[in-house]
C-alpha cells in the first residue's frame, strides 16, 4: 500500500503544483525544490527528488502587491520581457548606438544570475527585497574587490581577455562566470550596464540602461568639476583631480522604496561600474532618481555621487605662480548635458534628462543644488577674494565630422562684443582620450595670436592630419580638443573643451534562406578594411537571441581594402522581430559593429 501511495503522489505532484496559489509577493527569489508530503499513520511520505518539478520564484512586476509592480503593460514588455536592447555612447554632438543581447531567457542564464547572489553569500532573508538584491548585484557585477563577474579595464591592454567593445551581449559573460567561478575579462561601463540589465530583468525587476553625456566624476564631493590651468593655458594635471567622462552608462531599476519618504519610489539609479567605494565596496545605488532631481542627497544609497554626475558645475581656475587662483570661467550647463535611454517599442532615443534635473537656468535647478549642499555635500572651492574674470570677448570652436584615417579641421571663433581692440594668445591641444576623460597622448599642439577689432569676429582653422592621430588611437577612436586663449589687455582666460568620435566602418550582415522557426538560414558577416594598413589578429563575433548562440571566428590578417566573409548556419527557435548583432576587434581597430533586423515566422504547419 505504501509503494502505491508514493507512486500516485509522484504522478499527482506536478498537477498539485499547478493548482497552488501564487507565491507571496515577499517570497525569497531563487530556485526551490518542490515535493508533495503527506502525513500518514506510518509517518511522512514524500515524493522523490525530481528536477523537473524544481520551481523558480522571481519578482513579479505584474503583481500589484510586489515591490517591483509596474502598472503599464507596454513598459513591462520593454523593461522586463525585451531580450534585445540599445545602448547609446559616443559624444553629445555625435550620438552613436549599438544593440546589446540581454538574453535573459537563454538556457542557463537564470541559474547564472542566481549564482551571482550565491557567490556574494547573500542572506536568504534579503533575496525577496529588490533594494538589497540590486545593491548586492551592483557590487558583484564588477570584480574590483569581491571576485565578481567582470574585470574592468580602461588601459587599452586586453591581452588576457576579450576587448570590451567586442562583446555583443551578456550571455557569454554570465555563462562563463557561472561555469568557471572566476571573473571574466574585460568590461567598461556599457558592458557592466548591459550585464546588470540582464541580471535585473532575468529576476523580474524592470530595468533599463541609461547614458549620461558629459558625466562628472567628482573625486572630492564638492559638486563642482575643478579644472586648474597654468598661466599659459595648459591643464595643471597635478591640481586637477576631477574628470568628465564623454558619457557614462548605468542602470535604472523600478521598485518601491519603503525605506524613504513617500514619492521617492519608482526608478532607482544603480551602477556596477567600479568608480567609488560605498560602504566598503565598489558599488553605487539604488539611488532614487526623484531624490537626485530635487537635491535630497541625504537618502541612501549614494545619491550625492549620482547628483554630482548629472548636476555639477564646471569651473576653470588659473593657478598663478604666486600661489593665487583666479576663476576664469564657470560653465553651469556642461555636465549632464543629455541623459537618454532606449524608447519603448523602438530603437530610438528617449530623452529622460528632466527626470534627473530641472532645466538648466531655472530657479528650481539652482535650488536643487543649494539643497544638495545643505544636505551635507562638501562646499565648493573657496574662491573668497578671488577676482572672477569678466570680458566682452567670447570664444567657441567646432570640430569637423571626422572619418577614421582622414584629415579634418578644427575651427575656432573669437567674438568681440565691446568697443575695445584686443589681442589674444591662443593655444590648441589635441589628445587621444579614453571616454572617461583621461588623456593618453597629445598628438596636436598649436599656438597662434589673434587680433580682434571692436564688435567683430575672427575665425582660425587648424588642420588635423590622419598621420598625427592614427598611431595613438584607443578603444573608441575618441579625440579631445582643449582650446584656451588669454586676452592680453585684461589677462582674462577663455577656455573650451570638446570631444569628437571618429566615424568607424561597419560590419555588414546578410541572410539567405527561410526566416522561419526550425528552418536553416545562412548568415554572412562581411567586413572591408578601409585603412592603409593591414589589420592583424582580427576577431569577429556574432549573436542573436532566439536565432543563434554567441559565436566567434578569428582572421589572422585583413589586408588594406580587402574584404573577408564569415558564414554560419542558424536555426531560429523564437518567432517575431529578432536581431542579429556582430562586432569586430583587432589590435588596431575596435568598436566596429553591425546589426540586422529580422522578422521570424512561426513554423509552417504540415
Amino acid at each position: 500500500m505504501l509503494p502505491e501511495l508514493t507512486e500516485n503522489m509522484e504522478e499527482a505532484g506536478p498537477k498539485l503544483l499547478a493548482a497552488m496559489h501564487l507565491s507571496s509577493p515577499t517570497c525569497v527569489v531563487g530556485k526551490f525544490r518542490m515535493y508533495v508530503a503527506v502525513w500518514t499513520p506510518y509517518g511522512i511520505i514524500r515524493t522523490k527528488r525530481n528536477p523537473e518539478t524544481d520551481t523558480y520564484i522571481l519578482f513579479n512586476p505584474w503583481c500589484e502587491e510586489d515591490a517591483v509592480y509596474l502598472h503599464n503593460e507596454r513598459e513591462r514588455e520593454e523593461y522586463v520581457l525585451n531580450d534585445i536592447g540599445v545602448i547609446f555612447f559616443g559624444d553629445f554632438s555625435d550620438i552613436k548606438s549599438r544593440s546589446w543581447s540581454y538574453g535573459q531567457f537563454e538556457d542557463g542564464i537564470l541559474d547564472a544570475c542566481l549564482y551571482v547572489m550565491d557567490k556574494a553569500e547573500m542572506d536568504l532573508s534579503g533575496r525577496g527585497n529588490p533594494i538589497k538584491v540590486s545593491r548586492v548585484a551592483s557590487a558583484m557585477l564588477n570584480a574590483k574587490d569581491d571576485e565578481g563577474v567582470i574585470v574592468g579595464s580602461w588601459d587599452n591592454i586586453y591581452a588576457y581577455g576579450v576587448p570590451p567593445s567586442a562583446w555583443t551581449g551578456s550571455v557569454d559573460i554570465l555563462l562563463e562566470y557561472h561555469s568557471s567561478g572566476s571573473p571574466v575579462s574585460y568590461g567598461q561601463c556599457w558592458v557592466f550596464a548591459g550585464v546588470f540589465n540582464t541580471f535585473l530583468r532575468c529576476l523580474g525587476i524592470p530595468a533599463r540602461v541609461v547614458t549620461n553625456y558629459f558625466s562628472a566624476h567628482d573625486n572630492d564631493a564638492n559638486l563642482q568639476m575643478d579644472f586648474f590651468l597654468e598661466e599659459d593655458g595648459n591643464v595643471n594635471s597635478k591640481l586637477t583631480k576631477d574628470s568628465v567622462w564623454n558619457y557614462h552608462c548605468w542602470n535604472e531599476a523600478w521598485m518601491t522604496r519603503p525605506d524613504l519618504p513617500v514619492g521617492f519610489g519608482g526608478w532607482q539609479a544603480v551602477d556596477s561600474t567600479p568608480q567609488e567605494n560605498s560602504d566598503g565596496m565598489y558599488r553605487c545605488g539604488p539611488a532614487s532618481v526623484q531624490a537626485v532631481k530635487h537635491g535630497h542627497i541625504c537618502f541612501q544609497f549614494d545619491a550625492p555621487f549620482v547628483f554630482a554626475e548629472v548636476n555639477s558645475d564646471l569651473v576653470y581656475i588659473t593657478a598663478k605662480k604666486d600661489g593665487t587662483q583666479v576663476v576664469g570661467a564657470v560653465d553651469t550647463t556642461h555636465i549632464g548635458k543629455l541623459i537618454v535611454t532606449k524608447q519603448i517599442g523602438g530603437d530610438g532615443i528617449k530623452d529622460i534628462t528632466d527626470t534627473y534635473k530641472f532645466q538648466e537656468g531655472q530657479e528650481e535647478e539652482r535650488l536643487a543644488l543649494e539643497t544638495a549642499l545643505m544636505y551635507g555635500a562638501k562646499k565648493p572651492l573657496n574662491t573668497e577674494g578671488v577676482i572672477k574674470s569678466r570680458s566682452d570677448v567670447h570664444m567657441d570652436f567646432e570640430v569637423e565630422n571626422a572619418v577614421l584615417g582622414k584629415d579634418f579641421k578644427v575651427t575656432i571663433t573669437f567674438q568681440s562684443n565691446g568697443s575695445s581692440h584686443y589681442t589674444l594668445s591662443a593655444y590648441l591641444s589635441g589628445n587621444v582620450t579614453f571616454y572617461t576623460g583621461v588623456l593618453k597622448a597629445e598628438f596636436k599642439k598649436e599656438t597662434f595670436n589673434v587680433e580682434l577689432e571692436p564688435f567683430s569676429s575672427r575665425k582660425e582653422q587648424v588642420l588635423v592630419r590622419a598621420g598625427e592621430y592614427m598611431g595613438q588611437l584607443l578603444e573608441q577612436a575618441s579625440l579631445h580638443f582643449f582650446v584656451t586663449a588669454r586676452v592680453n589687455e585684461t589677462m582674462d582666460v577663455l577656455a573650451k573643451q570638446k570631444t569628437t568620435v571618429l566615424t568607424i566602418p561597419k560590419v555588414i550582415i546578410k541572410v539567405r534562406g527561410a526566416k522561419e522557426v526550425g528552418s536553416d538560414m545562412v548568415v554572412t558577416v562581411e567586413f572591408t578594411n578601409p585603412l592603409k594598413e593591414s589589420l592583424r589578429n582580427v576577431w569577429m563575433y556574432l549573436d542573436g537571441p532566439g536565432l543563434t548562440r554567441p559565436k566567434r571566428k578569428m582572421f589572422h590578417e585583413i589586408r588594406p581594402s580587402s574584404t573577408v566573409q564569415w558564414e554560419e548556419v542558424c536555426r531560429p527557435w523564437v518567432s517575431g522581430p529578432r536581431k542579429l548583432i556582430a562586432s569586430l576587434a583587432s589590435d588596431s581597430l575596435r568598436h566596429v559593429y553591425g546589426e540586422l533586423d529580422l522578422q521570424i515566422q512561426r513554423r509552417s504547419s504540415v
